[in-house]
């Protein structure tokens, strides 16, 4: 199975809860898995009470990077294991605090960042070489990320 979250509880998103189930369903089209839209906000209210049984929940490398922080970052590995997945040339983050409940894995993957990919969009440049093709029919046909801008960085 696989997690699309309805409103992420530790950012914001660009996209709507719909158009990143569809992009999701996209993604993962040629694989056995129900891609599904899940209301919990937090990863640990997903997972407490072994909902998934013994599932491996894998996340990117920014998000592996940032666990630490996540609400109840123990009681999530009580429940399942986490993955961490890299892109090509990027170190995996320190997470062996937690022992053999989390693993690391490098991604042959192109060198851009999702928000890459929304910037091009926002130009009018082709994406078919970053990302699946139906995932940029996708965007197209939902006009995604057509007046995107990167946020500026917080000044402190």
């Amino acid at each position: 199975m696989i997690l699309v979250a309805a409103a992420p509880g530790h950012r914001g998103v660009v996209a709507g809860a719909s158009d990143r189930l569809r992009l999701a369903k996209a993604a993962f089209a040629d694989l056995p898995a129900e891609v599904v839209l899940d209301e919990h906000a937090f990863t640990v209210d997903a997972v407490r009470g072994a909902r998934f049984g013994e599932a491996i929940f894998v996340v990117g490398g920014d998000e592996g990077a940032a666990f630490p922080t996540w609400k109840e970052p123990e009681e999530v590995l009580r429940w399942v294991r986490l993955a961490v997945g890299t892109r090509s040339g990027f170190a995996p983050p320190d997470l062996g605090r937690y022992g053999d409940r989390v693993l690391c894995f490098e991604l042959e993957s192109p060198a851009v960042s999702s928000s890459e990919v929304r910037e091009r969009v926002a130009r009018g440049e082709a994406i078919d070489d970053l990302v699946p093709a139906a995932v940029a029919a996708a965007i197209e046909s939902l006009r995604l990320y057509r007046g995107y801008t990167e946020p500026a960085p917080e000044r402190t």
